[in-house]
């Protein structure tokens, strides 16, 4: 059954509390009554390449049960225990979600975003303490064994690698070359290294122990997303099962195929997809090592659509716009509906999407913090574009507003945080720093998710801006979303990023930063004249506008806004500095736990109160560039 309305949601809800559903308790428990349903029907499905008529590698839903099994067993046998940690740092493939599962059924699975550098990656696994890591061999035109490597130094806990070898799925000649051209990693790090393929292969297909009897932490995923340094989360059994069973309950069923061009280090493509399919008994397809960023994955596809017979599209913002500079060349008439998420779609967009697929866009929300679902635009129902629809069954959305009275709760419309309580939350210890947990949640149980948003007369809730993210201007509060949405009205923008610049006198001013779509043509003063049309209110119109050749993203397609931060205080500080005919430049920005955004300046022989009379007039710390380096000896 999916859902049309609130109406509906809340006869879910009626049908009895939840702790009384009649579920799995365990993430094996859940895989081995789906395996048991549907043991031959295709589970996960994985190409290497991104053509139609590439190789394939396929698996059925018994074979996964026993393949999760056997990393499980590996990872007992290296002496990982219910409250050890199981990190993996890879692409895409089959390996990937044995490593998801196994590490989950066997202790605590820590997936760590691959694009991170060295220093994240260690610093996550000493957070974590991860006694193990799953990452790939050294292979042509990826850094990943190499970055691992590195971060394994600093991280003693680790005593084993397990390393993915990708040439498997390969077809000669090619992977007669791979071992040819398989690049060296210079130094060993501490840990013992194997073959992940072969010492699995080892294991018996069943559990050689006894998995977990109660609801337990499963996971840590880091955040990620656009405000800085990762913070991890941890997600236990229960929120994971929760996600799960809404995608069974509300939209898949085995007879459906979902393509998910994510990456298996996300919420998104781990809970909202792989846990709704371990639920329903769905098809799940993975193209590419790097999903949406693999070569050839936007040019194929809708033929890929075509191949795979997919009915469900799982995808973000910033892949319906490069999806939209391609024709649709296949036979797309299989595809019920396409789920987007990571941020709001503008309505240009959604438009120009459905008109060229003839499918349509589903806009939801999730967040790691919540082990990721709270809600979805109805499938069957009213689409308010724009909105992230109404929460799921389960799930009690506050919005909150802080007030000299205290926090109160908001009326219809009005504008607050976002505050969400469901069974992904995990009330007390959403953070392993428990420092992170304070002041997190709205009266001991609301998670305050940072996102500003209303909820409408109609029950729909709508995302206004982040917390965070606010430009405030003397005091004033602009939401960087007008802004962006102005700019994408543009043709020629593909996409935007806004955000507040250090400004001596208001604190902050808005600038803003595009990325053109393929040929676009258009000048900064050109689109700073467009904003001051279709920006109406005149403080919220950009003062500063440069064009890229790509934005800065994250692996899920958002806009990373801490780098566009970077960008603006190096150019504001050094254009101050120039115009005092001070010799010092800012060399770097950093992301300081404490202090934020903190910018790095060599001296070049200026006097630092020559340094100071001009940067302390902004609000961003600096300190000499040359004093860091001394620290971090």
């Amino acid at each position: 059954m999916s859902f049309a309305s609130k109406a509906d949601r809340d006869a879910i809800e009626n049908e009895m509390p939840w702790a009384d559903r009649d579920l799995p308790k365990t993430l094996y428990g859940l895989l081995s009554k789906t395996a048991g349903k549907f043991p031959d029907r295709p589970a996960v499905s994985y190409q290497i390449f991104s053509g139609p008529t590439d190789k394939a590698e396929t698996v059925s839903w018994k074979e996964l049960r026993a393949k999760t099994a056997q990393a499980a067993n590996l990872f007992r046998s290296l002496g990982v225990g219910e409250k050890d940690v199981v990190a993996y740092v890879l692409p895409n493939a089959n390996e990937t979600i044995y490593t998801l599962l196994g590490g989950a059924v066997a202790g605590i699975a820590n997936p760590i975003n691959p694009l991170l550098e060295p220093e994240q990656i260690g610093a996550i696994l000493r957070e974590t303490g991860a006694k193990v890591v799953v990452t790939l061999k050294p292979f042509p035109k990826t850094d990943v064994a190499q970055k691992v490597a590195e971060a394994v130094r600093h991280a003693p806990a680790v005593h084993t690698i397990l390393e993915v070898d990708l040439n498997r799925y390969l077809t000669p000649p090619k992977s007669w070359i791979v071992p040819l051209i398989r690049p060296k990693i210079e130094g060993n790090p501490h840990a013992n290294i194997r073959s992940f393929t072969k010492e699995m292969a080892k294991q018996p297909t069943e559990l050689t122990f006894e998995d977990s009897k109660d609801d337990r932490v499963a996971a840590y995923f880091h955040t990620g997303g656009t405000t800085g340094m990762p913070k991890v989360a941890q997600h236990l059994y229960s929120g994971m099962i929760y996600n799960g069973w809404l995608g069974h309950r509300l939209l898949f069923t085995e007879e459906d195929n979902i393509i998910c061009p994510l990456p298996l280090f996300h919420v998104f493509a781990c809970h909202v997809i792989l846990m709704a399919a371990l639920a329903s008994g769905a098809h799940v397809v993975f193209p590419t090592p790097q999903g949406y960023r693999g070569e050839g994955v936007f040019d194929n596809f809708w033929k890929l659509v075509e191949r795979w017979k997919i009915t469900f599209v799982i995808t973000v913002p910033t892949a319906v716009s490069a999806l939209m500079q391609r024709k649709v060349d296949a036979d797309v008439s299989s595809v019920k509906t396409a789920f987007s998420g990571s941020a709001p779609m503008p309505m240009e967009l959604f438009k120009r999407f459905e008109a060229a697929s003839g499918v349509t866009v589903v806009e939801g929300y999730g967040l790691t913090e919540a082990t990721c679902l709270v809600s979805c635009n109805p499938p069957d129902g009213e689409k308010k574009v724009g909105s992230i629809g109404i929460p799921f069954p389960y799930t009690e959305v506050k919005i909150v507003k802080q007030t000299d009275q205290g926090p109160q709760e908001c009326a219809v419309d009005e504008i607050g945080e976002i505050c969400i309580s469901n069974p992904g939350v995990y009330e007390g210890a959403t953070y392993t720093e428990a420092e992170k947990n304070r002041d997190l949640f709205h009266e001991g149980r609301f998670l305050r998710t940072g996102d500003l948003g209303r909820i409408d007369a109609d029950g729909y809730l709508w995302i206004t801006g982040r917390a965070k993210d606010l430009i405030i201007r003397g005091g004033h509060n602009i939401d960087p979303a007008e802004i962006e949405e102005a700019l994408l009205t543009h043709p020629a923008v593909a996409f935007a990023g806004a955000i507040g610049q250090p400004d001596a006198h208001s604190g902050e001013m808005p600038c803003a930063y595009v990325e053109l779509v393929a040929g676009g043509e258009v000048t900064p003063e050109e689109l700073i004249e467009h904003c001051k049309i279709h920006v109406h209110e005149r403080a919220a119109q950009p003062k500063h506008m440069d064009i890229l050749d790509e934005l800065p993203k994250t692996a899920v397609g958002k806009v990373f806004k801490p780098d566009l931060r970077k960008m603006a205080i190096t150019r504001v500080y050094n254009d101050a500095l120039e115009k005092a005919d001070c010799p010092a430049r800012v060399t770097s920005v950093i992301d300081d736990k404490k202090r934020g955004l903190v910018a790095q300046v060599a001296g070049n022989g200026a006097p630092e109160g020559d340094i100071n009379a001009v940067l302390s007039a902004f609000v961003r710390p600096w300190e000499y560039a040359e004093e860091k380096a001394v620290a971090a000896e």
